[in-house]
């Protein structure tokens, strides 16, 4: 088996900006463990985020560099959880058997797209990323 069949999209990027993988492995390893409390943490300040956004928009009193703020602090998160969903849909299309199909329903809703689209990285390690 290919060892990029069963790689993993890490949630942070390489200095450069590239994407990292982890190959092969169990997902209990160091690393895997390190990826899942990363992308918990990128979910939840994602969340903190989506409810300060609607607190900001609710005062309809912001300044348009608040507004400015508030958009680059939303593509940042939504560039992480993206990062997150497409390497979770990547495994669970290795846990259901494959981007063939083996195992979708029968109606074809069972199965998930290919996660591995030319999409940009999302930004680095959280340390490196700048405002949280």
């Amino acid at each position: 088996m290919n060892p990029m069949d069963t790689a993993r999209l890490l949630p942070w990027s390489s200095p450069e900006g590239k994407p990292c993988f982890l190959l092969g492995g169990t997902g209990t390893g160091y690393v895997s463990r390190l990826a899942d409390r990363v992308e918990a943490e990128q979910m939840g300040a994602a969340a903190e985020c989506i409810e300060e956004a609607g607190d900001v928009l609710a005062g309809r009193s912001w300044t348009p560099g608040e507004l400015h703020l508030l958009a680059v602090e939303l593509n940042a998160h939504l560039a992480r959880v993206h990062r997150v969903s497409e390497s979770r849909g990547a495994r669970l299309v290795r846990w259901e058997g494959g981007p063939d199909g083996d195992d979708e329903e029968e109606d074809g809703e069972g199965g998930a797209d290919d996660a591995g689209g030319g999409s940009a990285p999302a930004e680095g390690f959280p340390d490196r990323s700048g405002p949280e």
